[in-house]
């Protein structure tokens, strides 16, 4: 892969700051010779968790998404905190949303989830060692755990029930990963 830069920023402009994530605009000029507009979604980053029994199941997480309107199957995640290191947050994270801690938690890739907008990168981690603990949610989180082999998830992937991006790549590198 070339390092080649084939967009200079002209100009950025901070459209959007909240919560969780920021919105620029930036004026750039390709090598090309075109002057043209990117809207860029800042984001801090993530971490997924695929938590693994000695069994060969994966603890998946159920949640409603209010951005597409139902509920979605899913491996345990969150954004990183301001100066957080994705390790600790994947910890927080896995205990957070399915009551599980880890006795050792191991990095297996990171990825960008929609590059052509977002600066979000994902940090995968593959946690084992789980002890349950119990839940720590947030007011406004209502999560159930589901636990499933990984070769029924790979099914749900491959019928299009399981939709959620993060959560089919993490499983199917995890299963690439075990084979």
């Amino acid at each position: 892969m070339s390092d080649e830069v084939y967009e200079k920023v002209i100009e950025s402009k901070l459209v959007y700051k909240g919560r969780l994530f920021n919105v620029r605009v930036d004026k750039v000029s390709t090598s090309w010779g075109r002057v043209t507009t990117r809207e860029i979604v800042e984001h801090p980053g993530a971490v997924v968790i695929i938590p693994l029994f000695h069994n060969d199941s994966v603890v998946l997480v159920s949640q409603y998404r209010h951005a597409v309107g139902k509920v979605l199957l899913e491996l345990p995640a969150g954004t990183l905190e301001v100066g957080e290191c994705p390790e600790r947050c994947a910890h927080r994270e896995l205990e957070e949303e399915t009551g599980y801690v880890a006795g050792k938690m191991e990095k297996i890739t990171t990825l960008y989830l929609a590059p052509g907008y977002s600066t979000e990168k994902v940090h995968i981690y593959v946690a084992s060692g789980l002890k349950k603990v119990g839940q720590k949610l947030e007011p406004d989180e209502k999560i159930k755990t589901v636990i499933l082999k990984i070769d029924e998830a790979v099914d749900m992937i491959i019928k299009g029930e399981i939709e959620d991006a993060k959560t089919v790549a993490g499983i199917m590198l995890l299963k690439r990963l075990i084979s």
